[in-house]
Protein backbone atom coordinates (compact mmCIF):
# COMPACT_ATOMS: atom_id res chain seq x y z
CA UNK A 1 0.00 0.00 0.00
CA UNK A 2 1.32 3.58 -1.24
CA UNK A 3 1.17 6.75 0.82
CA UNK A 4 1.03 9.64 -0.88
CA UNK A 5 2.55 13.01 0.51
CA UNK A 6 0.77 14.47 2.75
CA UNK A 7 -1.05 17.90 1.57
CA UNK A 8 -1.59 20.84 4.00
CA UNK A 9 -3.95 23.92 3.18
CA UNK A 10 -4.24 27.17 4.97
CA UNK A 11 -7.46 28.46 5.04
CA UNK A 12 -8.39 31.57 6.27
CA UNK A 13 -11.61 34.20 6.66
CA UNK A 14 -9.84 36.20 3.31
CA UNK A 15 -10.10 32.80 1.27
CA UNK A 16 -13.74 32.32 2.47
CA UNK A 17 -14.23 35.69 0.81
CA UNK A 18 -12.54 35.19 -2.64
CA UNK A 19 -14.31 31.69 -2.38
CA UNK A 20 -17.67 32.88 -1.86
CA UNK A 21 -16.94 35.82 -4.78
CA UNK A 22 -15.52 32.62 -7.27
CA UNK A 23 -18.26 30.82 -6.84
CA UNK A 24 -21.42 32.70 -5.74
CA UNK A 25 -22.20 30.94 -2.43
CA UNK A 26 -22.56 33.82 -0.01
CA UNK A 27 -24.56 32.08 2.45
CA UNK A 28 -24.27 33.82 5.97
CA UNK A 29 -22.47 30.75 7.79
CA UNK A 30 -19.72 31.33 5.95
CA UNK A 31 -18.90 35.20 7.27
CA UNK A 32 -20.66 35.92 10.14
CA UNK A 33 -19.83 34.37 13.45
CA UNK A 34 -23.48 35.57 14.93
CA UNK A 35 -25.28 33.51 12.29
CA UNK A 36 -23.20 30.44 12.29
CA UNK A 37 -23.04 30.23 15.81
CA UNK A 38 -27.30 31.11 16.05
CA UNK A 39 -27.87 28.01 14.02
CA UNK A 40 -26.09 25.19 16.40
CA UNK A 41 -22.32 26.06 14.39
CA UNK A 42 -19.13 26.81 16.17
CA UNK A 43 -18.74 29.55 14.09
CA UNK A 44 -17.91 30.49 10.55
CA UNK A 45 -17.12 27.39 8.82
CA UNK A 46 -15.44 27.06 5.03
CA UNK A 47 -17.51 26.17 2.25
CA UNK A 48 -18.02 22.19 1.69
CA UNK A 49 -17.02 22.59 -2.09
CA UNK A 50 -14.12 25.22 -1.15
CA UNK A 51 -13.22 21.84 1.15
CA UNK A 52 -14.04 19.25 -1.66
CA UNK A 53 -12.07 21.89 -3.91
CA UNK A 54 -8.75 21.13 -1.44
CA UNK A 55 -8.81 17.51 -1.44
CA UNK A 56 -9.24 17.82 -5.35
CA UNK A 57 -5.94 19.67 -5.69
CA UNK A 58 -3.78 17.12 -3.57
CA UNK A 59 -5.48 14.71 -6.18
CA UNK A 60 -3.81 16.36 -9.12
CA UNK A 61 -0.71 17.32 -7.56
CA UNK A 62 -0.35 13.40 -6.59
CA UNK A 63 -1.66 12.54 -10.06
CA UNK A 64 0.96 15.16 -11.74
CA UNK A 65 -2.15 17.00 -14.47
CA UNK A 66 -5.86 17.87 -13.49
CA UNK A 67 -6.55 15.63 -16.66
CA UNK A 68 -5.46 13.17 -14.83
CA UNK A 69 -8.17 12.68 -12.74
CA UNK A 70 -10.91 10.02 -14.01
CA UNK A 71 -12.98 10.75 -11.42
CA UNK A 72 -13.65 12.29 -7.66
CA UNK A 73 -16.10 11.58 -5.01
CA UNK A 74 -16.44 12.81 -0.92
CA UNK A 75 -19.72 13.22 1.32
CA UNK A 76 -19.07 15.43 3.94
CA UNK A 77 -18.27 14.16 7.44
CA UNK A 78 -18.35 17.69 9.82
CA UNK A 79 -17.52 21.41 9.22
CA UNK A 80 -14.41 23.00 8.79
CA UNK A 81 -14.54 26.07 11.21
CA UNK A 82 -12.19 29.19 10.56
CA UNK A 83 -11.13 31.57 13.47
CA UNK A 84 -11.58 35.48 12.84
CA UNK A 85 -7.37 35.70 12.54
CA UNK A 86 -4.66 35.97 10.74
CA UNK A 87 -3.92 32.06 10.81
CA UNK A 88 -7.01 30.23 10.15
CA UNK A 89 -6.64 26.37 9.96
CA UNK A 90 -5.28 23.79 8.39
CA UNK A 91 -6.94 20.85 6.34
CA UNK A 92 -4.61 18.17 6.01
CA UNK A 93 -5.03 15.79 3.28
CA UNK A 94 -3.67 12.02 2.84
CA UNK A 95 -4.20 9.58 0.24
CA UNK A 96 -3.44 6.10 -0.03
CA UNK A 97 -3.36 4.22 -3.16
CA UNK A 98 -5.67 0.91 -2.70
CA UNK A 99 -5.17 -0.60 -6.34
CA UNK A 100 -5.23 -0.65 -9.86
CA UNK A 101 -7.76 -1.19 -12.49
CA UNK A 102 -7.13 -3.65 -15.54
CA UNK A 103 -7.20 -0.37 -17.24
CA UNK A 104 -4.28 1.15 -15.57
CA UNK A 105 -6.00 3.51 -13.38
CA UNK A 106 -5.31 3.65 -10.21
CA UNK A 107 -7.78 4.14 -6.77
CA UNK A 108 -6.63 7.21 -4.13
CA UNK A 109 -8.55 6.45 -0.61
CA UNK A 110 -8.53 9.96 0.91
CA UNK A 111 -8.14 11.37 4.46
CA UNK A 112 -9.03 15.08 4.76
CA UNK A 113 -8.56 16.58 8.46
CA UNK A 114 -9.19 19.86 10.70
CA UNK A 115 -7.12 19.42 13.99
CA UNK A 116 -7.53 15.74 13.78
CA UNK A 117 -11.10 15.17 12.93
CA UNK A 118 -12.12 13.65 9.40
CA UNK A 119 -13.86 16.45 7.59
CA UNK A 120 -14.68 13.93 4.49
CA UNK A 121 -15.63 10.44 4.21
CA UNK A 122 -15.68 8.01 1.43
CA UNK A 123 -13.69 10.08 -0.46
CA UNK A 124 -11.76 8.65 -3.42
CA UNK A 125 -10.08 9.50 -6.61
CA UNK A 126 -9.55 7.51 -9.62
CA UNK A 127 -6.74 8.98 -11.62
CA UNK A 128 -4.55 7.80 -14.91
CA UNK A 129 -1.29 6.25 -14.35
CA UNK A 130 0.84 6.00 -10.99
CA UNK A 131 0.69 8.82 -8.67
CA UNK A 132 4.08 10.03 -7.80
Amino acid sequence: MTELPTQTYRVTRADLVRYAGASGDFNVIHWSDRIATKVGLPGVIAHGMFTMALAGRAVTAWAGAADAVVDFNVRFARPVPVPDDDEGTEIEIRGVVKGQTEDGLTQIDITATCHGEKVLSQARAIVRGQPA
